[in-house]
């Protein structure tokens, strides 16, 4: 009779879960990108990550996670220098951590269990083996519910989680992703790994998977952005998102084109001088650009603090600042060659050599339109150019290199 009490108690609290459904798939969006970085970054799996953060706030419903941003019930502790706030759980007024961000507590949450000597025995275990480490935190004393593990097993077994920790991992692409909500299973065989590096430091490379970003409009860096494809119309998404063609093309530091020529995000509002992260480790292949849009922070303020002019491109592995200057510049693509995962400085000056080609501008001709015709990348020529900006005269001379 006992085990029966049991059973039901149990089933009565899962099924609990199932009536916040829409909430929950609404969480997994939100969160699931936050969750796959903190996996690469820490090795806390991302599944593992996401069932907790839905089951500590609710899916993102908790009075705590509302006025704290606290997505894991982290408590003050005795070396928590930040912000705080005070909440009833096990006892009345309890000191919780508050964030300026939910993505300072997705970090914080990875720090604090790769930190902790509780937790340290989690990551000798595979990152795949999320019930392992369901079980394990309950052991350590994460939390005091005895059904702790089971309800973290649960959501991550009916909302498919584990595909987001395959995906952190390269072993499944994320144009496999199943949808949260759809009722569909993960099929766990996963594809091979795909082959994008980025190159953490002249020393040491990594394999990671296609950055995903949720459908419709979300925040980075506190401001307003949705991910477009290639081959969308700014015009289209301007008119969509009820903002101005011409403060679209400000906000996103875009000039002289309408049709995206590469999918990105697409910030709605003024992007920030500065970044709620302290520093970006360049990945290959990343420009300027492209880490201000990733960071959602201004391109000229994310060039003045690492001594840069907006179309120079950093060497992989540099590490730029994001929220104060820069003691010195860092080496840029075009002064460094990766040869086994080690940097060789080399001169900065191109010169046309015959792995390089001269190209004279011709009428209505833009960077775009010559990009496209030599399959390199705008902020490529701008650099190999010495260009301070997108302007061409007719019967101007650039040089074009040769991949």
């Amino acid at each position: 009779m006992k085990k029966l009490v049991i059973i039901f108690a149990l089933f009565l609290s899962l099924a609990n879960f199932a009536q916040t459904s829409v909430d929950i798939t609404e969480y997994i969006n939100n969160y699931k990108q936050l969750a796959i970085v903190e996996m690469q970054r820490t090795g806390v799996p991302a599944s593992i990550k996401l069932a907790q953060g839905i089951h500590e706030t609710t899916a993102g419903k908790s009075d705590l996670v509302l006025k704290s941003r606290n997505h894991f019930g982290i408590k003050c502790k005795a070396t928590w220098s930040g912000n705080k706030v005070y909440h009833d759980d096990d006892a009345r007024g309890e000191c919780f951590r508050s964030y300026s961000s939910s993505s300072d507590s997705y970090m914080d949450h990875s720090n604090f269990l790769r930190g902790s000597q509780r937790y340290a025995s989690l990551f000798d275990l595979d990152p795949t083996d999320y019930k392992g480490w369901a079980y394990g935190l309950k052991k350590a004393g994460y939390a005091t519910n005895n059904k702790y593990s089971l309800i973290i097993i649960h959501l991550i077994e009916n909302y498919n989680l584990q595909q987001y920790s395959l995906i952190a991992l390269g072993k499944l692409s994320p144009s496999e992703e199943i949808m949260a909500g759809n009722g569909k299973k993960l099929n766990l065989i996963p594809t091979p790994p795909i082959d994008i590096v980025m190159v953490v430091s002249a020393k040491e490379e990594i394999k990671v998977p296609d950055k995903i970003y949720p459908t419709g409009e979300f925040s980075v860096n506190n401001t307003r952005v949705i991910f477009a494809k290639s081959g969308s119309s700014l015009l289209g998404i301007a008119q969509q998102c009820d903002v101005s063609l011409g403060r679209l093309l400000e906000f996103n530091d875009i000039k002289g084109k309408d049709i995206l020529d590469k999918s990105q995000l697409v910030f709605l509002q003024r992007k920030r001088k500065m970044s709620s992260r302290e520093f970006h480790t360049v990945q290959t292949g990343e420009t300027l650009y492209d880490i201000s849009q990733e960071e959602g922070i201004r391109l000229e303020s994310l060039a003045e603090y690492n001594l840069l002019k907006p179309h120079m491109i950093p060497a992989p592995g540099e590490k730029l600042y994001l929220q104060s200057k820069a003691s010195q510049r860092p080496a840029l693509a075009q002064e460094v060659i990766v040869t086994n995962s080690v940097q060789i400085p080399v001169s900065s000056k191109l010169s046309v050599t015959d792995a390089s080609t001269k190209h004279i501008v011709q009428t209505k001709e833009t960077l775009y339109s010559i990009s496209k015709k030599y399959g390199v990348d705008v902020e490529k020529i701008l650099t190999w150019n010495n260009l301070q900006d997108f302007e061409l005269k007719v019967g101007q001379e650039l040089v074009i290199h040769k991949n």
